[in-house]
């Protein structure tokens, strides 16, 4: 036998030992399965015979426990229900003895009714006679005074009237008299105080603004070839320049300060530069227009600052600042809208209201003359759309709308500012007014006090402070006299402009002329 036969014999008999050892051993694994199948198919029989005992068990428990609980809440419900008819039947005897309590009251009502209806017939018999009485009397009486009864009463009005007028004329002379000495004595300690704690400067300005020149020289070179400087000037700052026989000077107009003073410092620049052309001309309007808003906005920070009023928005701070280059009557209006604000802010600290408030109100008060040459309208109505543009609030917008009577002050806060106001502007040396409105005040004043009855003549005087008025001393008496100072003082008050108070002064002269012959 060959190697090469014996080694393929070799390799059969190894591969039927490798079969028949693999049949065995699934053999093998397979009744071992069938063991563990078995025996975990009997475990799981007993568990449920196991758990079908224990479910019975405490089926049977719960029924137990529900009969019991059963049976409670039914002695529970019977036990209630025995006590809510006891007290059904409280409610019922209550409520009978109450019918019967009504009964017997409406039997006595009734017994009231007829004795009343009794009563009432006897009043209306003893109206009737004596209406009858009063009748005859009245006809005895007009015989007996010769008066018929609408005589008698006019007679009697006619007294009556001349009686309260003197005694209403003596209680609002009392009653003035009474409240104008608390009222004095409290304002002079509150304006006193206000006054004595602050203290501004004010600067008087007018339409037009001088540039001083090194010499005359420059003059013409500033009006430049055919004028073209000058034009130039004018057309880019919006401002008439006139050059006349005035001496190293040049005199800037223009009814917007702020423009004025853009082209005051251009103007400046200039001469300092001496370059004087188109190009260098709008060149340093530029600087001066960026110079001039700087300054703006840093003057409206400073009045916050120097105020003591904060979170206003950015736009209004420079609105406000814009009131440097704003005048009133020759008071510059940033310098009083600033003493308005300490003033109102020291009236409301001694009266107990909000300070802040007061003192905001005060600052922006006039916050419409910024732009009152720009937007059409008051002052007054500019500052309320500016105040209400920007989220103030209502108390400082109706202070802004009432601190010249626009509307009526309704709260303490507006008349704060309205004092304020007229504290900081009435004041000694605070504004100016020319001779022309001066005069036509004055003539107004008088004209309005004479056009009463009984007024002979009046004069104003003390600067338009106090008007002294002659009455004709026979369609006035001394009672009446009291009631016309107030009409003419309020109607002052309704129809006139007028700085500070006026005094109303009434006289009346009695003459008697005889000759002895």
């Amino acid at each position: 036998m060959s190697p090469t036969l014996k080694l393929i014999l070799l390799i059969i008999a190894f591969i039927a030992v490798f079969v028949v050892a693999f049949i065995l051993g699934i053999l093998y694994r397979k009744k071992v399965s069938e063991r563990e199948i078995q025996s975990a198919e009997e475990q799981a029989t007993r568990i449920v015979n196991e758990a079908i005992k224990s479910a019975e068990s405490k089926k049977r428990e719960a029924l137990l426990e529900a009969k019991e609980e059963i049976h409670k809440s039914r002695k529970e419900y019977e036990r209630e229900e025995k006590e809510r008819r006891s007290e059904l039947q409280k409610q019922e005897r209550r409520l009978l003895q109450k019918e019967e309590s009504l009964d017997k009251k409406t039997d006595a009502v009734e017994k009231k009714s007829e004795t009343l209806n009794k009563k009432l017939a006897d009043l209306e018999a003893a109206r009737e006679e004596v209406a009858v009485l009063k009748k005859s009397q009245f006809e005895m009486l007009e015989k007996i005074s010769g008066y018929t009864v609408e005589e008698a009463k006019a007679y009697l009005i006619k007294n009556l009237e001349s009686e309260v007028t003197h005694e209403a004329a003596m209680k609002i002379k009392e009653i003035e008299t009474k409240y104008k000495e608390e009222a004095d004595q409290k304002a002079r300690e509150y304006i006193s105080l206000a006054i004595q704690r602050c203290a501004a400067d004010h600067v008087a300005e007018a339409t037009v603004s001088v540039v001083p020149l090194p010499n005359d020289e420059m003059k013409g070179r500033i009006i430049g070839r055919e004028g073209r400087n000058i034009r130039a000037i004018e057309t880019l700052t919006g401002v008439d320049l006139i050059i006349d026989d005035t001496p190293e000077a040049i005199t800037l107009s223009s009814f917007d300060p702020v423009r004025r003073e853009i082209a005051r410092l251009a103007l400046e620049k200039l001469i300092v530069d001496g370059r004087i052309h188109p190009a260098r001309i709008e060149e340093m309007i530029e600087k001066a227009r960026k110079e001039v808003n700087a300054t703006i906005k840093a003057e409206g920070e400073r009045a916050t600052f120097e105020t003591g009023v904060h979170g206003l928005h950015h736009e209004l701070v420079k609105i406000l600042g814009r009131q440097k280059y704003r005048t009133s009557y020759g008071q510059n209006v940033l310098n009083h809208s600033i003493e308005v604000s300490h003033i109102a802010g020291l009236l409301a600290a001694e009266l107990g209201v909000d300070v802040m408030t007061a003192k905001r109100a005060g600052l922006l008060h006039d916050i419409g003359k910024s732009i009152d040459h720009e937007v059409e309208g008051s002052h007054v109505t500019i500052g309320v759309d500016l105040a209400r543009k920007y989220k103030e609030s209502e108390d400082v917008i109706h202070a802004i709308h009432a601190h010249h009577g626009d509307v009526e002050a309704h709260t303490i806060i507006a008349c704060i500012v309205q004092a304020a106001d007229t504290i900081s502007a009435a004041r000694p040396g605070a504004r100016r007014e020319n001779i022309e409105n001066y005069i036509k005040r004055l003539e107004k004043l008088e004209e309005l006090t004479s056009s009463f009855n009984g007024v002979e003549s009046s004069y104003a005087i003390q600067a338009g402070r106090e008007i002294r008025i002659m009455v004709k001393p026979d369609q006035v008496t001394e009672d009446e006299m009291v009631l016309l100072a107030r009409d003419i003082a309020k109607k002052i008050e309704n129809e006139l402009e007028y700085p500070g108070q006026i005094k109303v002064h009434l006289l009346r002269e009695t003459k008697a002329i005889e000759y002895a012959k």
